[in-house]
């Protein structure tokens, strides 16, 4: 797809939307669902790449999916009631969700199974999946650190005790999916990280037991024990909110109201971060569903925005929108302060790296490290060359940051595979262009 070009800013608006379905429960929903015995439905499933990519694996592990546009139907066979046929490939694409949390779903295949994925993923690390789930029992073919790679189950599958202390989700919930064929109870001491894992374990009745600490949870998972299919009404992305939470922020006048979020509380590091930096915004029409937190978000352009030192304890909460908070510190009155944020350059690109070199273009001053990023802000930023945006990997991040720069803050943007926002949220360009009048070229 040729790069797209942006030279005019948003006027003011007043709007109220709907953004695409969250995705990290969308491919969590169809890896249970595949688990599952019987017939699982989702409705508003994301219909992005990367849950599509999903949804191909999971029929060439002989799992019957019906996908329609109003909902998904997945006929489960239970645990490990997949088909285990020779010469199997899994192309994860370009989700890290989707290749970490598949792999322990195999650790019970007799046959040797392949895992591809595309440029981007195939550069990321994947010993944190590949250790504890040989401590269960698997084999990994060659045994290296990314992918293409081969695995093999066992039939002795063992429970682990195993301490995730990066505070990644994928890690913690690749152990609690692999526990599922281990007998006996699995032990996690996890760093706190999103819960979308274990509220669905809690919500299906899978054997759970969660202690809550200070800075770390305790969890067992009793294995072996089937569960019933069941139904899912997605909510929509905090992810996707983001760009256009920040688009409101910085335009002037403006006021929008996005629609049926999930605003977890693992989750929403964003909002709080932003509140701390004096952005107007609160939630309505609250609710709990399947142990998810989900509201209205109600956003407000703010006329000052402050400059903060961000607490590392928001980190997992935000570590998907530390690029798009970058851009707010870029208009705050004086200096951020963003640190122990070394995961972000575990992403589909080196964001931290990236989202600095952004900055920089744009004219903001930076000073960065292998983990931190100081953000020297300009209340009266203003674009005054060409940006150009490209060899990125094609980082769905990336590009959407670098559009909601261009439409709020200006300057003329040159920014290349405009096409990568389809792994996470298709209709970010429609929603931009109908709700908000973006001339986008």
């Amino acid at each position: 797809m040729k790069p797209i070009l942006i030279d005019n800013k948003i006027n003011n608006f007043s709007k109220r939307i709907n953004v695409d379905a969250d995705k990290s429960i969308s491919i969590r929903w169809a890896l249970f669902a595949s688990q599952a015995i019987g017939k699982s439905t989702a409705y508003n499933l994301l219909m992005s790449e990367d849950v599509l990519s999903t949804i191909k694996c999971l029929k060439k592990l002989g799992i019957k999916i019906n996908l329609t546009k109003k909902k998904c139907e997945i006929y489960g066979n239970g645990i490990n009631g997949f088909n285990f046929k020779k010469n199997i490939v899994l192309n994860a694409g370009n989700s890290g969700t989707l290749g970490r949390l598949i792999l322990p779903l195999l650790i019970k295949s007799p046959e040797k199974i392949k895992l591809v994925g595309d440029k981007s993923l195939s550069k990321r690390d994947f010993t944190r999946i590949i250790n504890p789930l040989q401590k269960f029992g698997a084999e990994f073919f060659p045994n290296k650190k990314k992918i293409p790679l081969y695995i093999k189950g066992s039939n002795f599958i063992r429970p682990i005790s195993y301490i995730e202390n990066r505070g990644s989700a994928q890690c913690k919930s690749a152990v609690m999916l692999a526990s599922l064929n281990a007998p006996g109870i699995t032990k996690i001491k996890a760093k706190k990280s999103r819960n979308h894992t274990e509220n669905f374990f809690k919500n299906l009745n899978i054997p759970i037991k969660i202690r809550k600490k200070k800075n770390y949870d305790l969890i067992e998972v009793h294995g072996e024990k089937n569960f019933s299919a069941f139904k899912y009404k997605i909510p929509g992305d905090i992810s996707s909110s983001a760009f256009f939470i920040v688009l409101t922020i910085l335009s002037k006048n403006s006021k929008l109201i996005i629609r049926n979020v999930n605003i977890n509380p693992s989750r929403d590091g964003v909002i709080r971060i932003l509140k701390k930096m004096g952005a107007k915004i609160h939630y309505e029409n609250i609710k709990i569903y399947k142990g998810e937190k989900i509201a209205n978000i109600h956003v407000r352009s703010s006329k000052y925005i402050k400059s903060i030192k961000c607490p590392t304890k928001l980190n997992s909460s935000a570590i998907d929108e530390f690029l798009i908070i970058f851009l707010v510190a870029a208009k705050a009155s004086g200096v951020s302060y963003f640190n122990n944020l070394e995961e972000l350059n575990q992403k589909e690109s080196k964001r931290l790296n990236l989202g600095s070199k952004i900055l920089n273009l744009m004219g903001v001053k930076t000073k960065l490290t292998d983990n931190s990023i100081k953000i020297y802000g300009n209340p009266y930023l203003q674009v005054k060359k060409k940006c150009v945006i490209k060899n990125y990997l094609g980082d769905h991040r990336i590009m959407a940051m670098s559009t909601i720069a261009a439409l709020s803050i200006g300057g003329k943007w040159e920014i290349h595979n405009p096409d990568s926002i389809n792994t996470s949220f298709p209709s970010f360009f429609k929603i931009l262009k109908k709700n908000f009048k973006a001339r986008i070229i």
